[in-house]
């Protein structure tokens, strides 16, 4: 049999990181899980503790990770504010976990990546803006940008890079006090998003047929977007 494929999955202790670290499992993937929080998830998957808020203490980490066929980029915090009221420590925390753990995590492990491999973040519909968002919408606006950049890059190595953005979904971040100005609403289809319809998609994109897909941006929101 065929040595099975090996992912790097972060936040993959609760929500849609843990979502995917399943998704990819039942796949027959290996996955190596980095979170602050310990998490097991049976055979095939492995948990390093990784602060994705400490730039320094991350890059430690990367050095001793194994190669990757796939790097799912899944952890998030989200902290709200409306003009007047923004904390500029808040827009460094999220651009800390959202871009520069993405940067620093991708620089480490793409050279070494198979030719063929997959790249997948996890944005949010909220990078088209959204009142009382504004920092949280520039951060995950960020990724779309790295993607797009990172994916003409790597084409001749034939190795994708893509955005799943969901919408509301159903997962811890929801109900955290830190986004309680914006508290969220119900969709056009009367639903959350659950994490696992995001983590399908993101089994697609891993998956062979994800192949001559690069450079986009997918919108899972239950019709938020209409």
């Amino acid at each position: 049999m065929p040595e099975a494929r090996h992912a790097v999955v972060t936040g993959c202790s609760s929500g849609i990181g843990k979502a995917v670290a399943l998704r990819l499992l039942d796949d027959g993937w290996h996955v190596t899980g980095l979170s602050r929080t310990e998490t097991s998830l049976g055979d095939g998957f492995s948990w390093w503790q990784a602060d994705l808020a400490d730039p320094d203490a991350l890059a430690e980490v990367t050095s001793d990770l194994p190669t990757a066929d796939a790097f799912v980029h899944a952890a998030g915090i989200q902290q709200t504010g409306r003009l007047g009221e923004l904390d500029p420590a808040s827009l460094s925390a999220m651009f800390t976990v959202h871009v520069a753990a993405a940067s620093i995590l991708a620089d480490a492990l793409v050279p070494e990546m198979p030719d063929g491999g997959r790249i997948v973040l996890i944005g949010s519909r909220t990078a088209a803006g959204a009142a009382g968002k504004s920092h949280y919408a520039a951060t995950k606006a960020a990724l779309l940008g790295l993607s797009r950049s990172w994916a003409k890059e790597l084409a001749p190595r034939r190795i994708t890079v893509n955005v799943v953005s969901p919408g509301p979904t159903d997962t811890p971040m929801l109900s955290d006090p830190a986004r309680a100005q914006v508290p969220p609403v119900a969709p056009a289809l009367g639903h959350l998003v659950d994490p696992d319809d995001v983590a399908a998609l993101v089994g697609f994109l891993t998956g062979p047929h994800g192949r001559s897909i690069t450079g986009q941006d997918y919108i899972v929101c239950a019709g938020a977007s209409l």
